[in-house]
């Protein structure tokens, strides 16, 4: 493996492309990265539910957020609202929407999550 690796978020490995959601995909060595990207009117249970199934995403995530809002609700009723700026970590078990009219942008650092996410 060499002692520098960097790639550009703009020439992914995989793009994805459930429906308001683009998920483009770069790996690392063993690492995997993704810059999700979330339209306005975006809802797990909407969006990406019908892709992978399940009542809630059953995916960890630890990311940051570049741009927007997301509102995410977990299973044993946990909210909190997530801003452009902050970082996060979410446990298996939630729902999530895009607030507002702002398109949401995260990186997402769960090398799993990455290589999996909104992948039937």
């Amino acid at each position: 493996m060499p002692a520098i690796e960097h790639r550009n978020m703009s020439e992914p490995d995989e793009t994805r492309a459930p429906d308001k959601t683009t998920l483009e995909v770069v790996q690392l060595g063993d690492a995997t990265v993704a810059r999700l990207t979330l339209q306005p009117g975006w809802r797990w249970s909407e969006c990406i539910r019908p892709v992978v199934g399940g009542q809630s995403c059953q995916a960890p995530h630890l990311g940051y957020l570049a741009s927007g809002r997301l509102h995410i609700v977990a299973d044993d009723g946990t909210e909190a609202d997530i801003s452009a700026g902050e970082t996060y970590r979410l446990e298996p078990g939630h729902d999530a929407w895009v607030v507002g009219d702002e398109t949401v942008v995260g990186l997402e650092f769960e090398t799993k999550t990455a290589e999996t996410y909104a992948r039937g």
